[in-house]
């Protein structure tokens, strides 16, 4: 029977929704299904952790820059080191590494120096042995320039070829991760950036 104008229908009311939703988290929870953690501590960046320049006409598996500073025999690959944290933003994550005769420095920042947008405070994530992340304000400083190589973009978007943050982590802690950015401005303008960490996560 209908009483759509007391107060105690609307009591029924609410509690069957309440039921409702009680029920539906219940069976979300009985899925199985892993849900993804936020990580914490810090991700040690050392050997096999590396930076590539794809050429405009490029995909991730190349056509790739040559950087003729590099120490590494391919010298499209030039090699990273330093550390990220998760859950702040950093004055320096890696560098500084030559480039083009300059040294380049790498950090993540509140405020996209480029854009001058807000950024997300870094995020690594963690769903089984896979990880996904959220690096938008992460950016580089090189010859007296700021370009951002975050992933997403400052706005939450994947503009170009700027690729989503992804990588494994197995149960000691050795982890990679890696994305693509598209450079925006400045004589790189139109190249993407390939990065690839890794090394150990504690804490």
């Amino acid at each position: 029977m209908q009483r759509s104008h007391s107060g105690r229908t609307l009591k029924f009311f609410t509690a069957g929704i309440v039921v409702a939703a009680a029920t539906a988290s219940s069976v979300i929870a009985g899925t199985g299904v892993a849900q993804a953690a936020s990580l914490h501590g810090t991700f040690s960046i050392g050997p096999g952790s590396y930076f590539r320049m794809i050429l405009p006409s490029g995909t991730a598996s190349g056509p790739f820059l040559a950087n003729g500073n590099s120490s590494e025999s391919d010298k499209t690959f030039t090699p990273l080191s330093g550390s990220l944290t998760p859950g702040s933003y950093q004055g320096e994550v890696t560098g500084p590494e030559s480039f083009f005769g300059s040294a380049f420095t790498t950090s993540t920042k509140a405020t996209d120096p480029q854009t001058g947008k807000g950024t997300s405070v870094p995020t690594i994530n963690q769903n089984g042995s896979s990880l996904s992340g959220d690096l938008d304000a992460f950016g580089v400083a090189w010859n007296g320039q700021v370009f951002n190589q975050g992933a997403p973009k400052p706005g939450g978007g994947f503009p170009g070829k700027t690729s989503a943050v992804s990588g494994s982590i197995d149960g000691s802690g050795d982890y990679t991760l890696q994305w693509t950015s598209q450079i925006v401005g400045g004589p790189f303008n139109n190249f993407t950036g390939l990065w690839h960490l890794t090394g150990h996560h504690s804490g």
